[in-house]
């Protein structure tokens, strides 16, 4: 079987709204009378957008009317009919993914073609987002090596850590290009926590000010060195704690980073630097180069982002169907389900509770943008787990950790790689009781940043459909 789709990817972020579209050929590897393995065998980008400001009502509001005119006019330019449209991904991000209005903004895109992943980003997603769309996870596979990508955009830099492929932490702190705007000489916004915390370092800035080119320098040097602070490169200074988005938490201390890569929009001025510093009304190319010249930035192994600007963009997502077999545990009450976040557990996470629990506890970040988790599909391969004692032992952990990490109020989703569904679905509903719906699926293989739809039972519900929605990353 060979399939090909069009995929479209939209980012609406803190300065910028950007769109791509993608053409993905799908095959089925897996053989005529095994469980359907669908894989996307090639990418190709069809359509990249122009790159526009995110309109705004006002500083609370985005013009919603405005961000869907737009979308709808790069759809009428790259020549695609909405109904051409099979799937894809609308993400809002940075300041924009807080805007009082951001639900209103998803629910009026997502109507706009096919069963979208429809998501406001919060910090740490937004810096996986940007991660591997840079491409960092493959580098720091590829080189073995601790690596960390660094997206800067207008309101926020997200950084997340990979240590040879694998996701080890993500942190964003308050440093950004449009923190400080400009307009005809004059300085015309300034971050209010920004303008706090420069101030408390002897860097007075207010609005309406004449623009002083050598006082913002000076303030971006500053910002660059909190980079540097976050990165553990340089010691912290006592204004530091107060640069984490929504008094986050920093990156881990280790491993210790080795190399890094850059991504977002001051990222794409670094590359070629206007000559007018201003030419974007903020502060954009002045950060730009305070990075570049930050000797604690500079001294790691420099390596080029895969995309820069646009590493945010969800390239494409993919619908791929798959059949999970006929040792399913599940309540049929509780399908359908949609656009269930995936959290995989790798395998060396699954042999104590107390590994299991840390990596749940660390990704589950990733899935609560408001602070309110949501369901959430634990997927894991389920390799060394063929044995009655050893299906018992997997459900100790997971329902010790469940009880402990994830919210009581939502169902355990557990979905797996090898035919033990049915029997780990029993183990925990033993544990467990009454006080969690089960939905236990097996043949299913699914990695962390997928999406899950669940269907209801066929077959006299001997199986259920499972929909994979994988996001496609411009590497």
């Amino acid at each position: 079987m060979r399939e090909t789709i069009i995929s479209v990817g939209i980012d609406i972020g803190t300065s910028t709204t950007q769109l791509i579209f993608s053409r993905l050929t799908m095959e089925n590897r897996a053989g005529s009378h095994m469980v359907p393995r669908i894989v996307i065998t090639d990418k190709e980008i069809i359509y990249r957008s122009s790159i526009y400001t995110t309109p705004l009502l006002s500083r609370e509001k985005i013009d919603v009317g405005k961000v869907q005119k737009i979308i709808e006019g790069e759809y009428e330019a790259a020549g695609i009919d909405p109904g051409q449209v099979q799937t894809g991904a609308v993400i809002i991000t940075g300041e924009t993914a807080r805007k009082e209005n951001a639900g209103e903004v998803l629910k009026a895109l997502s109507k706009m073609a096919g069963d979208f992943v429809v998501a406001a980003a919060g910090p740490a997603l937004e810096s996986v987002l940007a991660g591997k769309g840079a491409g960092t996870d493959r580098i720091s596979k590829e080189n073995r090596a601790a690596v960390v990508n660094v997206d800067i955009g207008g309101g926020t830099s997200n950084m997340a850590l990979f240590d040879c492929g694998k996701l080890t932490g993500t942190s964003c702190i308050d440093v950004g290009g449009r923190l400080i705007r400009v307009e005809k000489g004059k300085v015309t916004y300034v971050y209010p926590r920004l303008q706090k915390m420069a101030a408390a370092h002897g860097l007075a800035i207010e609005e309406g000010e004449s623009v002083q080119k050598d006082k913002l320098w000076s303030i971006c040097r500053w910002m660059a060195d909190q980079l540097a602070m976050a990165l553990h490169l340089k010691p912290e200074e006592k204004e530091h704690e107060g640069f984490y988005t929504n008094g986050g938490k920093p990156l881990p201390n280790q491993p210790v980073i080795e190399g890094i890569t850059l991504s977002g929009g001051v990222a794409g001025c670094m590359k070629e630097e206007p000559e007018d510093p201003f030419c974007y009304d903020d502060i954009g190319v002045l950060l730009g180069r305070a990075v570049r010249e930050n000797k604690e930035l500079s001294g790691l192994k420099q390596f080029a982002a895969a995309e820069t600007i646009r590493a945010t963009v969800v390239g494409a997502g993919n619908h791929t169907t798959q059949v999970s077999g006929s040792t399913i545990s599940c309540e049929s009450k509780l399908l359908p389900l949609k656009n269930l976040p995936v959290l995989r557990i790798e395998e060396e996470d699954t042999g104590s509770a107390e590994s299991l629990q840390k990596s749940l506890e660390t990704q589950l970040e990733l899935f609560c943008p408001n602070g309110e988790q949501e369901t959430t599909a634990v997927s894991l391969k389920g390799d060394g787990f063929g044995s009655f004692q050893k299906i018992q032992e997997l459900a100790d952990v997971l329902a010790q950790s469940s009880e402990e990490k994830l919210a009581r109020d939502h169902p355990l989703v557990v979905v797996v790689e090898r035919d033990i569904a049915k029997a780990l679905g029993q183990a925990l509903k033993v544990r467990l009781g009454q006080k969690r719906d089960i939905i236990c699926l097996d043949g299913i293989a699914a990695g962390s940043g997928d999406y899950l739809d669940i269907g209801k039972p066929l077959a006299m519900g001997r199986v259920v459909p499972v929909v994979i929605k994988t996001l496609i990353f411009n590497t």
